[in-house]
């Protein structure tokens, strides 16, 4: 008999913790832009007695996602969709964050949407970001929430002219991915099957160390330093709290978001931390 397949889609660090707390007993396929990395992220979960396999996979292409479903197919029934990957401020283009953490979730949710078994769930990892973007319009909303997927890079006020830099990209795509999600929530729960967001804060990651030491570096030690936690975050607290959405405490939760960061989005809004300006 097959056994019941997580697919972690981004195999960092916040996927693995995620997986570690939700694998047991299941088979685990690792997939990662990078198959070096994927494999050597499958190798260790092997080490620690879970079954573990790794895969390639480019988020940003339809044909590659497909081919990661078809994979985890073959395996066995897909219980369990991890989606952690993505790009940040400081690491990539606009017109690549927009294609991956925006456009690469869309694909994602809505090609193992097509597959995903009843009783299944999902967690796609946002950010607090999206929560300190400004309210869009209404239709912006429903835009970013209910576009064909193919179509979604296509939307003007995502055109280069008004996505101003590289953060006002990302906001976008963050804001995106909960609306998103939000959507496919009710798509996934006629398969009975069940999908949600986390908005982590600074959780200390090679990504969240690329900002740290980046041109916005400044930025992000005050974000620690002025919320009211005082700290960064953990890999291993976002799954604790993924565990919670996907197993048997969170059945009656799908279509939101969690944020979770420490209080940064309160100062923010109520304390000391300034808010960006983004221009449009």
């Amino acid at each position: 008999m097959q056994k019941e397949v997580v697919v972690v889609v981004g195999a960092g660090l916040i996927g693995q913790a995620i997986a570690r707390r939700i694998g047991v007993n299941k088979q685990i396929l690792l997939a990662s832009l990078s198959l070096q990395d994927a494999e050597q992220a499958a190798i260790q979960f092997r080490n620690a007695g879970f079954i573990a396999s790794a895969a390639c996979v480019d988020v940003g292409s339809r044909q590659s996602v497909q081919a990661l479903v078809e994979q985890a197919e073959q395996l066995g029934p897909i219980t369990g969709v991890i989606h952690a990957a993505g790009v940040s401020p400081s690491q990539a283009p606009v017109e690549t964050i927009l294609r991956v953490d925006l456009y690469g979730t869309a694909l994602v949710l809505e090609l193992f949407g097509n597959v995903i078994a009843h009783g299944g769930s999902g967690v796609v990892i946002a950010s607090q970001s999206g929560h300190r973007l400004p309210a869009l319009p209404a239709e912006q909303d429903r835009a970013l929430a209910m576009t064909p997927v193919e179509e979604l890079l296509q939307l003007d006020f995502l055109q280069p002219s008004q996505v101003v830099d590289t953060l006002h990209a990302y906001q976008l795509s963050k804001r995106g991915n909960s609306l998103r999600v939000m959507a496919e929530a009710v798509r996934w729960g006629r398969r009975g099957a069940r999908v949600n967001t986390i908005s982590p804060g600074i959780i200390i990651t090679p990504l969240a160390n690329d900002e740290l030491n980046g041109p916005r570096g400044a930025g992000y030690r005050r974000m620690i330093e002025g919320s009211p936690v005082g700290r960064a975050g953990t890999p291993d607290e976002v799954g604790h709290v993924a565990a919670l959405l996907m197993g048997p405490d969170g059945t009656f939760i799908s279509g939101s978001d969690i944020l979770m960061d420490g209080g940064v989005t309160s100062a923010f809004r109520f304390g000391d931390i300034q808010q960006p300006v983004i221009q449009s």
